[in-house]
Parts: C-alpha cells; sequence; structure tokens
C-alpha cells in the first residue's frame, strides 16, 4: 500500500531542458516510476537522440524562454495528445563572471531562462491542470537559492527567484487541487557544472565544505522527483527540498 503512494502509472509528465544533465536523469527516473515522460528543449536533433534512450517517450520542442511559444506548444500538445499531470521545470543556464564586470546581456539570458521559464510554462499547464482540480509543478531550484558563491550573483538571484515563486505559485493554485514544490540540488556532476568538476582546486574545497565529502550524481535527484510528483506529496504545497549532501546545514 505504501510503495503504491510512488507509483506514476497513467501520469504524464513533462520536463524543460531534459536533453541532457538533471533533466534527463529526471525523466528516465519518471518513466521507470511509470509516468510517460515528454523531453522539452530547443535543439530538436538532440531532444530526439535523448528520448531515444527512453522507450515510450515523446517530445515537445519549444523555448521555454518564450511566453507565446511555451503556451502555444502546451495548449497544442493538451489538445491533441493529452493531459500534462506533471511538469518539472528544470531549464537553465550558468554564466560565470565578476559582478562589476558582468555583461547586461548574460544578466538578461539569466533572468529570461532561470525564473521567466519557470513562469512561462508553469502558467501554461496550470491553466489545464486548474480545471481538473489536479497537478503536480516541481521546479528545479539551487543550493545558490539559500547561499551564494562569487561571481555567480545573477545566478544566485535566479534561483532566490526560483524558491519564492514555487511558494507563490502554491498559495495561488493549492486551492485549485495542485502541488507546487521545488528541489534545489548541491553540486551535482552535470555539463553545467563541467568547468567546476574539471578544477582539482574547486573539487577539494567542495568535498571539504560538504559533509557527504563529495560531488552529487545526478540519479541522486530521482527519489525526490518521485515523492514530489507522487501522490505521497498530497498534503506537500511551496516546499523547497535541499538534496545537497548537506552543505547547506553546516558552516
Amino acid at each position: 500500500m505504501a510503495l503504491s503512494l510512488f507509483d506514476l502509472t497513467g501520469r504524464r509528465a513533462l520536463v524543460t531542458g531534459s536533453s541532457q544533465g538533471i533533466g534527463l536523469a529526471l525523466v528516465r527516473g519518471l518513466s521507470e516510476a511509470g509516468a510517460e515522460v515528454v523531453l522539452n528543449g530547443r535543439d530538436e536533433t538532440k531532444l530526439a537522440a535523448a528520448a531515444s534512450t527512453v522507450v515510450g517517450s515523446r517530445t515537445l520542442a519549444f523555448d521555454v524562454a518564450d511566453h507565446a511559444a511555451a503556451r502555444t506548444a502546451i495548449d497544442r500538445f493538451e489538445s491533441e495528445i493529452g493531459p500534462i499531470d506533471i511538469l518539472v521545470n528544470n531549464a537553465g543556464m550558468q554564466h560565470r563572471a565578476p559582478l562589476e564586470d558582468f555583461p547586461a546581456d548574460a544578466f538578461q539570458r539569466l533572468l529570461q531562462t532561470n525564473i521567466a521559464s519557470v513562469f512561462n510554462v508553469g502558467q501554461a499547464c496550470a491553466r489545464h491542470m486548474i480545471g481538473r482540480r489536479a497537478g503536480k509543478i516541481i521546479n528545479i531550484a539551487s543550493v545558490q537559492t539559500a547561499l551564494a558563491r562569487p561571481s555567480i550573483a545573477p545566478y544566485t538571484a535566479t534561483k532566490g527567484a526560483v524558491g519564492n515563486l514555487t511558494k507563490g505559485m502554491a498559495t495561488d493554485w493549492a486551492k485549485h487541487g495542485l502541488q507546487v514544490n521545488a528541489i534545489a540540488p548541491g553540486y551535482f556532476d552535470t555539463p553545467l557544472n563541467a568547468a567546476l568538476v574539471s578544477d582539482p582546486a574547486f573539487s577539494a574545497w567542495l568535498e571539504k565544505r560538504t559533509p557527504a565529502g563529495r560531488w552529487g550524481k545526478v540519479e541522486e535527484l530521482i527519489g525526490a522527483c518521485i515523492f514530489l510528483a507522487s501522490a505521497a506529496s498530497s498534503f506537500v504545497n511551496g516546499h523547497v527540498l535541499y538534496v545537497d549532501g548537506g552543505i547547506t546545514a553546516s558552516l
């Protein structure tokens, strides 16, 4: 009985930015839990290659930073294919530079990719979920939702915003039967962090700074995602779940 709470059979999940890294790992995990999965990205060739590794998956290519494109794509999918029961807002980017020299155009790209996308796709899916009085939205935040490091202040700002937008979404939409929560990964070995993973000095610092003493593996995010996507979290709303090896719990 207890395990059935985590069963996603008969549910459909859309994961944005899922052609690689965390997004692709979550797609695979949700699929293994029984969900029909839909991969999203802008590069259709890369998206198709990723989808070919997940049996029974679909693709839905659109730019999450474009509000009109997101709404059009979601509306068409809901009309032609069927409901999206679970949304994972995973799409994101990073740009590192000293704050005093941070390019204004890079700052704007971060805002659009990391935070506007959560609003764009979240709103487009929620309009349909509200009518069904059911839906799960999981936003991918970051350890930087709570902490800062040099050279990534704008990224930190966007991930802080994801945490608060998650709370706002839950506040507005819980009464309609939706649960909106966030997962805040710590430092994981992903393409986004490739430069840091390959830096021995940074890895040595991270191992000392993190109580678990290592980088996270993307597969270690799957359990949290299944929990928040399933009936097991039916009374969890507006929560930011840190999966970070303890880094936010210690000095």
